[in-house]
């Protein structure tokens, strides 16, 4: 460990025992369900942790991760107060008078497509007609997004080729088996280009991707409560808002000390001692800048992590970049204006969707769905 790094913990240690915060015994032990595995794609509730964002709301915070549908039915039926899940999602289980509420718009763009090889023809929706597609299942958000995309070209599940390849879209395209996936917009088409830079994806030479925003807008992943939660304790549902808000602007204004944050939650993520010092340094530079400009807009943000990876890509293979490329990609999807707010507009188009799609049987309470309520910005809880 450098010596930089262990003054930063040691700071932080400090600054934690000093930072006016709930006690031990009077934290809220809350558990939040996390879809998939623990992935850099997580890293703003990392940093929450990480930084005591949430502690300093009094909340002692453990994460649980699995199948999304599983993590819906336990937030629906008090099992589990939190959890990161897709909007969709939420309206579905509306449909069956689950009582779950999104409180948080984390993606501000879905982060589902299509990606396919540059040589392969297919230069736009409508050219997956007769093709090969492969995709993780049929069940959970990138389905559903999928068939929302296909219905927006005028096209349905039958006038392709399906085929169930799991979560391993970057190996079984390089393999020649599909033509195209379905991916997460922010990770597989960088895997993809990986292993075509070294030489490990046969014949192809670049992909492009399709993504489902440029087609139809619907409601991604947020964190989402459930009625009775928002009902009894409104007060720990804006501290957990407040928490996540406060990690997620840290997250994108600050990318490599929101990497550095994730080591310890995610098994094998690249950080060898060089890469880990030069992130140091990025993060110190980058906190430093930040506190002599802290009302950069969107733009300028954008373009500092843009010579962030410029920078560290004159220094580091694109094996070693790899997850840090991923976690910039997710940061694009999550930059807003204002943070967290959920769009009405988005909710009906989302729920018009699924009902074209027959994931939605009838018309829900769109306003009881989701709530803005919470907000920093707004400051109104409900009753």
């Amino acid at each position: 460990m450098s010596t930089r790094l262990k003054f930063a913990l040691i700071l932080s240690a400090a600054i934690l025992l000093l930072a006016p915060m709930a006690s031990a015994q009077d934290a809220d032990d809350v558990t939040v369900f996390m879809t998939f595995l623990p992935s850099v794609q997580y890293a703003p509730m990392y940093v929450g942790l990480e930084k005591g964002y949430f502690a300093e709301e009094g909340l002692n915070i453990s994460l649980e991760y699995g199948d999304e549908p599983v993590g819906v039915n336990l937030i629906a039926a008090g099992e589990m107060a939190y959890g990161v899940v897709s909007g969709e999602q939420v309206i579905a289980a509306r449909g069956f008078d689950r009582p779950v509420v999104f409180i948080y718009e984390w993606f501000q763009r879905y982060p589902v497509g299509v990606v396919a090889p540059v040589n392969s023809g297919i230069e736009q929706v409508e050219d997956l007609r007769g093709r090969a597609v492969g995709l993780p299942g049929r069940f959970g958000a990138s389905y559903s997004a999928f068939l929302a995309l296909l219905d927006a070209h005028g096209l349905r599940e039958s006038d392709l080729q399906l085929h169930e390849i799991g979560y391993n879209a970057p190996e079984v395209l390089c393999l020649g088996a599909i033509e195209a996936a379905v991916i997460y917009v922010n990770n597989e088409p960088l895997q993809i280009r990986n292993l075509i830079e070294n030489g490990e994806c046969g014949e192809i030479t670049d992909v492009l991707v399709l993504p489902v925003s440029d087609a139809v807008d619907l409601v991604s992943n947020g964190l989402v409560t459930n009625e009775a939660t928002i009902a009894s304790n409104p007060e720990q549902v804006a501290a957990m808002v407040a928490a996540f808000d406060r990690s997620l602007k840290d997250a994108i204004a600050n990318p490599a000390e929101a990497y550095l944050l994730s080591a310890p939650h995610v098994e094998n993520l690249p950080l060898g001692p060089a890469l880990q010092e030069a992130l140091e340094s990025e993060a110190e530079r980058e906190a430093a800048f930040l506190a002599d400009n802290p009302n950069l807009d969107i733009a300028a943000q954008a373009e500092r992590r843009a010579q962030l990876i410029e920078r560290l890509s004159q220094q580091f293979s694109d094996d070693e970049l790899l997850q840090l490329r991923v976690l910039l990609a997710s940061i694009e999807l999550w930059d807003a204006e204002q943070p967290g707010f959920s769009e009405p507009s988005t909710w009906q188009t989302t729920v018009d969707v699924l009902l074209s799609t027959g994931f939605l049987e009838a018309e829900i309470d769109i306003e009881a769905a989701f709530t803005n309520a919470f907000l920093p910005s707004t400051a109104v809880m409900q009753p």
